[in-house]
């Protein structure tokens, strides 16, 4: 009677006979919430810590994919780059050779003439050694 008295007034004996405003049941209800609470603060932190690393990782791959992107990119144009040069060297070597076809030609019409001079020069020579 003096229990049910004593809740009326909202107080309560716990199972220690200790006085408490809080109902047992109340009691326990918000300390296992409180410990479910704590677990499930425990858990999102975890989560985060796991999400963090991912979102490290996934950070670095990103780089690692750009840097490789941007050396393909750099080796695209240096291959680019090296079959200019190449035709820009065949076109000069081409050029060179007519350079070269052209000189050839004018050594050629030269020889032909200095050999004409030679002949002429020898003939007058023979007829200059016989008118002697």
């Amino acid at each position: 009677m003096a229990k049910d008295i004593l809740g009326d007034a909202g107080l309560h004996f716990d199972e220690l006979n200790k006085l408490r405003i809080l109902d047992p049941d109340a009691a326990q209800q918000t300390t296992e919430l409180k410990e479910e609470c704590r677990e499930f603060v425990d858990k999102i932190g975890q989560f985060q810590k796991i999400v963090g690393g991912l979102i490290e990782l996934v950070d670095q791959l990103a780089k690692q994919a750009e840097n490789e992107k941007m050396k393909a990119i750099g080796a695209r144009n240096l291959l680019k780059s090296i079959a200019k040069q190449r035709e820009a060297q065949q076109q000069q070597l081409h050029a060179l050779i007519a350079e070269k076809k052209m000189q050839l030609e004018r050594y050629r019409i030269e020889h032909e003439a200095l050999s004409k001079v030679e002949v002429e020069q020898n003939e007058f020579i023979d007829q200059f050694i016989l008118q002697k």
